[in-house]
């Protein structure tokens, strides 16, 4: 462990249970003297929390009574996942106050409730900005500012209540912008927000994702009746299962509920005390299976993600990878059910362009098996009968002439290629019959 790290830091590690830092962090501290602005990119599940966690307690000042850092974070989620990994730094510093602002909660209870103003704030966006504008902490104070997940914080529209934060600062602090993934968006943002940062590109070895994408045709069933006959082929520690609306997740909840596979549901759809408890729930590892809609692909972080599945691919096929990267984390090996109809084919194909291999299988009588690969083309018999040409090119009692086994072979591929053209022809004629016949029924 980095023994230049204050002791209150090094105790803060501890009791996380660090034994060393992961990539992201060494990276990050490298520059926590410098004072730098940062943008990191780095995939979920390499420490990126912990990564801002560590420079903040390195900085922090509990006998100040001003606010020292802002973190932001796209989803209540995530801010409430953030906010449980931050409360262990009071176990460091027992007077730091660190308050919680997401949809739901009180805004101006939990601000004004204290009798000081926070260290340190961790919220969504839009609560964030109401604190700015009303004044209800002092702007002027705050030495860093964090922007987590900060592609995901475009995808949803948030970045214009970061925009109006920043024009509330009288000083702007040191920002560290942690992301995915780096869009041409997020750049223009970052070049009016940022001076000079330094970007930071992480990719560590020992916790790239370990992901196994297994297609399982649903034929005539519904994508719920599917998910019902596979999950007897499971043994899963954590199952985390998406549905590409809140109506087809609870659907499916009730569906699993009423064949007594208990599991949790969480979506955007639940109220706040709701979504709560389920988060609270996926803290004690209750249920070994989350029904989700998207909102929760990068909303939540499950370390322990044994089983991804994914009812049908979403419209935006880089959610099927957001959903994919809950598994097969921290070096682990994971597997990604795709539930699929006839109407998913054009998008599987697009996403095994992009380089994901995907296995078929089908869980039969108890037991897995392979199942049809329809990433796998086909090769397609043409019925050439190498011995009947072998026959009619051989005659009996004929002279055997110079380079006769040459011109054999040579007159054989000339007769094979001929048929071909033939059996590719008749082929085309007869799919253009049946295309024509299916235009006349409709």
């Amino acid at each position: 462990m980095n023994t230049e790290l204050k002791q209150e830091t090094q105790k803060f590690l501890e009791l996380n249970g660090f034994t060393e830092l992961t990539a992201v962090q060494q990276e990050v501290l490298k520059t926590s003297n410098r004072n730098r602005d940062l943008i990191v990119l780095s995939k979920t599940g390499t420490g990126k929390t912990h990564a801002y966690l560590i420079p903040i307690m390195e900085m922090i000042n509990p006998v100040s009574d001003k606010t020292q850092a802002v973190i932001s974070v796209p989803t209540r989620e995530l801010a409430y996942q953030v906010y449980q990994n931050a409360l262990v730094m009071k176990e460091v510093y027992e007077d730091l106050r660190i308050v919680l602002l997401t949809g739901g909660t009180d805004k101006n209870r939990s601000i004004s409730k204290l009798e000081k103003a926070p260290h340190i704030i961790i919220g969504t966006p839009g609560r964030i900005k109401d604190i700015f504008v009303s004044n209800l902490i002092r702007v002027d104070t705050v030495q860093m500012f964090i922007i987590d997940e900060a592609d995901m914080t475009m995808e949803f529209g948030f970045l214009e209540d970061i925009d109006i934060v920043y024009s509330h600062m009288t000083k702007n602090p040191r920002t560290l912008c942690f992301s995915a993934t780096f869009p041409e968006e997020l750049n223009k943002f970052t070049k009016k927000y940022l001076e000079n940062p330094k970007m930071i590109k992480v990719s560590d070895a020992k916790r790239d994702p370990r992901i196994h994408h297994v297609l399982i045709n649903c034929k005539h069933k519904e994508y719920k009746q599917a998910l019902y006959d596979i999950l007897a082929g499971f043994k899963p520690y954590v199952c985390l299962i998406f549905a590409n609306t809140k109506e087809e997740a609870n659907d499916t909840y009730e569906y699993l509920n009423e064949r007594d596979i208990k599991a949790l549901l969480i979506h955007g759809g639940l109220d706040s005390r709701s979504r709560q408890k389920a988060l609270k729930d996926l803290q004690t590892r209750k249920y070994s299976y989350v029904i989700a809609s998207d909102v929760a692909s990068r909303g939540i972080d499950i370390e322990e993600v044994s089983h991804v599945v994914s009812m049908g691919l979403p419209s935006q096929l880089q959610f099927y990878l957001h959903r994919a990267g809950r598994t097969g984390r921290n070096g682990k090996d994971g597997t990604c059910y795709l539930l699929y109809k006839e109407s998913d084919l054009e998008a599987i194909r697009k996403l095994h362009s992009k380089g994901i291999n995907f296995t078929a299988k089908e869980f039969k009588n108890g037991k897995w098996k392979e199942a049809n690969n329809p990433t796998v083309k086909k090769k397609v018999k043409s019925n050439i009968d190498e011995k009947e040409i072998v026959k009619k090119l051989h005659r009996k009692n004929e002279k055997v002439k110079p380079n006769y086994k040459k011109k054999k072979n040579q007159e054989v591929e000339r007769i094979k290629r001929q048929k071909r053209r033939e059996f590719i022809q008749n082929k085309i004629k007869e799919e253009r019959v049946e295309r024509y016949k299916k235009e006349a029924k409709k």
